[in-house]
């Protein structure tokens, strides 16, 4: 490991102007590329104290053993040096997109005498047309077969097409009208490039002028009685229109444009790209990257700019482009790219309508495609021993923790709080063995004394297991407010059962307890099994912000590897600890949003709630009504009503609704029930949807 100091620049040798920078290793090997528009200011930021160095940074100016530099003119010529050294040189701190496959493309070969139609994958060369990409190559066979009714363009190979010219016959495509045939010279080689070019219109989405054309030409047939080319005219439009409905209008005005969306963690990032030409989504493809340097966002989206566009010229650069993030500076970036097209680009994130609606699906496939690579990880035997044992060597563990647990707490601003568990069992998720915690023990906000309640009942619990064959009686919940997972718990086998057949809760104990958090968690969860006597579980926290694995009673954190696959896997169980806690929390405040005087009428169901809401119109007005008048309500017998009105005379009234804009009262007399929701399990709250989500924990 190398000392940076060992080889910094000395002052005053680092100019101030654009350009690009190369890291290289003792053996002379590039380990970056970075481009600058000031040399100067950039290098020196890595020449700082490491002690203020993401971790990233930090391995890779500590890997290194020299820096070296080249000047340029402008920003955007650096741009494209860099993006030419980070090809030739693969530089392993660099964040590399590579494709999970090789997608093929719809190529008419233009650069021959007689153009071909066919699938292509891999590099793309000069002269030849390409659409697509496509997800897969029979949906390009799908649409070709569909239009070789209308242009015949040749699709065969050329040992076919030789073969037929020798002999004098065409293939079956020529005979059954789906090739023109030039093999055979029933069209001359200038007509039967003009048919391709057209073929390459369509495919490029001007299609309004064949389907006019050919329905004016079977309109002309048909006056003329021409019956029978009206019918075939007639198929050829239904052809057209049926390859057309492979790919559905999403941007009405015919936009050409890439959309491009990024779903990303603190290891890895899913790129996924939408091209959309003439309005219609004509290709699809993604990628996933491990996040090797510290990067933001715009800068995840220019290395996918770089890598879409660097080998482009011309159309096959859009007019359009459309990111959640803009590169810092965007003005280099959008330059580059409209060199590359020879002309305008627009280099923007989409505000409202059809073009955000479309960069929300693309941004929901990236989150998918993300979620997808994570679950094959995950599912690889190999890959979880190994996760496992890297856990174990970084903790100083006796054997591999083959059972996890991880818990983290969630509130709103210091209600609801609550606290989850999830199990891992041999590095995979055990659904049946989460559970759920209310924080009883005291209110507010604090989530260390949280944790150490939470900690302590689980392991009173598994103490008393010990000491007890039998087990409590089953129900909803817990007598400390322990949640089962509800509609999560699944079946367990026979030996997570007792003797009875009822599923054993706490009764196993964990080789290592995870907690969502750094030293202060992790404090108070070793606390909680020092109070209870247990020193045979592992403790350990992992702090967000940096990916940091803290220990009890050690002041400085262990910093796994970026590529630890022991790393990947407690992040994973720190997210599902933090997706259940938070979804718990949502469900308990929604709930609480929603409740009722009339929850606490003995003997009142939902039914009977519901046919008094109707009826009255609202909780107010039933509130004000006779007992006589409640009794009006089928279903409603005069006993039942008396229970009603005392429980809404004992209950206090709800605050009334303001309006935070106006400070105006909102009363419901108009006959609106009194506590309302967005959208099931999502109760109104002040502030903005983004000031909500940071309110929650």
């Amino acid at each position: 490991m190398a000392d940076p100091s060992s080889y910094r620049p000395r002052p005053g040798e680092i100019p101030d102007s654009p350009g690009v920078y190369r890291f290289r290793d003792e053996h002379r090997r590039v380990i970056y590329v970075g481009k600058a528009k000031s040399l100067r200011q950039r290098l020196a930021n890595y020449f700082q104290d490491l002690a203020n160095l993401h971790p990233r940074t930090r391995t890779m100016v500590t890997t290194a053993a020299s820096v070296e530099w080249t000047m340029v003119s402008t920003e955007v010529e650096a741009l494209q040096l860099e993006y030419s050294w980070i090809k030739e040189y693969d530089p392993r701190f660099n964040v590399k997109y590579r494709d999970d496959k090789s997608y093929p493309y719809l190529a008419v070969t233009m650069n021959e005498e007689f153009p071909r139609v066919q699938v292509m994958r891999g590099h793309k060369k000069k002269g030849v047309r390409y659409f697509g990409p496509y997800g897969h190559a029979w949906a390009i066979r799908d649409t070709v077969d569909l239009l070789l009714r209308v242009f015949p363009v040749r699709t065969c190979s050329a040992g076919v097409f030789k073969n037929a010219a020798r002999t004098g016959r065409p293939c079956l495509l020529g005979y059954i009208g789906k090739c023109s045939a030039p093999c055979v010279e029933r069209i001359s080689p200038d007509d039967h490039w003009d048919l391709a070019d057209e073929f390459c219109d369509f495919m490029a989405g001007r299609t309004g002028t064949y389907l006019r054309r050919l329905e004016r030409q079977m309109a002309e047939a048909a006056d003329e009685m021409e019956y029978e080319r009206a019918a075939r005219l007639r198929d050829d439009i239904g052809a057209l229109k049926k390859a057309m409905e492979k790919s559905a209008v999403v941007l009405a005005d015919a936009t050409d444009a890439d959309l491009i969306a990024v779903a990303e963690d603190e290891l890895e990032a899913a790129v996924q790209i939408f091209h959309v030409r003439g309005g219609r989504v004509r290709g699809q493809r993604g990628w996933v990257t491990d996040k090797v340097e510290e990067i933001t966002t715009g800068a995840l989206v220019e290395h996918a700019l770089q890598q879409l566009y660097g080998e482009e010229t011309g159309d096959a650069v859009p007019k359009e482009v459309l990111v959640p993030a803009l590169p810092d500076p965007v003005e280099p970036v959008q330059q580059w790219l409209t060199e590359r097209r020879g002309s305008g680009v627009s280099l923007r994130i989409p505000q409202r309508g059809d073009k955000k609606a479309l960069m929300e699906t693309v941004q929901r496939n990236a989150q998918q495609a993300l979620v997808l690579h994570k679950t094959k990880r995950a599912s690889d035997l190999t890959t979880r021993s190994r996760a496992l044992e890297e856990i174990a060597d970084a903790l100083d563990l006796d054997s591999a923790p083959l059972r996890i647990e991880c818990y983290d707490i969630s509130h709103l601003q210091g209600d609801d709080v609550v606290a989850s568990m999830v199990v891992f069992e041999d590095g995979l998720a055990r659904k049946s063995e989460y559970r759920r915690f209310q924080i009883k023990g005291f209110a507010g906000q604090d989530d260390v004394r949280s944790m150490h309640e939470v900690i302590t009942r689980r392991f009173r619990r598994y103490l008393a297991e010990k000491e007890k064959t039998g087990e409590w009686a089953d129900g909803e919940d817990g007598a400390d407010g322990t949640e089962a997972v509800g509609d999560e718990q699944l079946t367990d086998g026979p030996a997570l059962k007792d003797d009875d057949g009822r599923p054993k809760r706490f009764a196993y104990p964990p080789q290592l307890v995870v907690v969502d958090g750094g030293q202060p968690q992790v404090a108070a969860a070793q606390r909680a099994l020092d109070e209870l006597g247990i020193d045979d579980i592992a403790v350990c926290g992992l702090a967000k912000r940096l990916e940091e694995v803290w220990l009890p009673r050690e002041d400085d954190p262990v910093v796994l590897p970026r590529t630890s696959e022991g790393l990947y896997l407690l992040q994973r169980v720190r997210d599902e600890a933090h997706r259940f806690a938070i979804t718990y929390q949502r469900a308990k405040r929604a709930k609480r949003f929603r409740s009722s005087p009339l929850d606490d009428v003995p003997g009142l169901g939902e039914t009977r709630k519901q046919a008094l809401i109707k009826h009255f119109g609202s909780v107010k007005k039933l509130r004000s009504a006779t007992i006589d008048q409640i009794c009006e309500v089928p279903g409603i017998g005069r006993k039942t009503a008396e229970t009603v009105a005392v429980a809404l005379a004992r209950a206090t009234p709800a605050a009334p609704a303001v309006n935070t804009a106006t400070g105006e009262i909102i009363d419901d007399e108009d006959g609106a029930p009194e506590t309302t929701a967005d959208a099931p399990g999502e109760p109104v709250t002040a502030g903005t949807p983004d000031e909500r989500r940071g309110q929650e924990r």
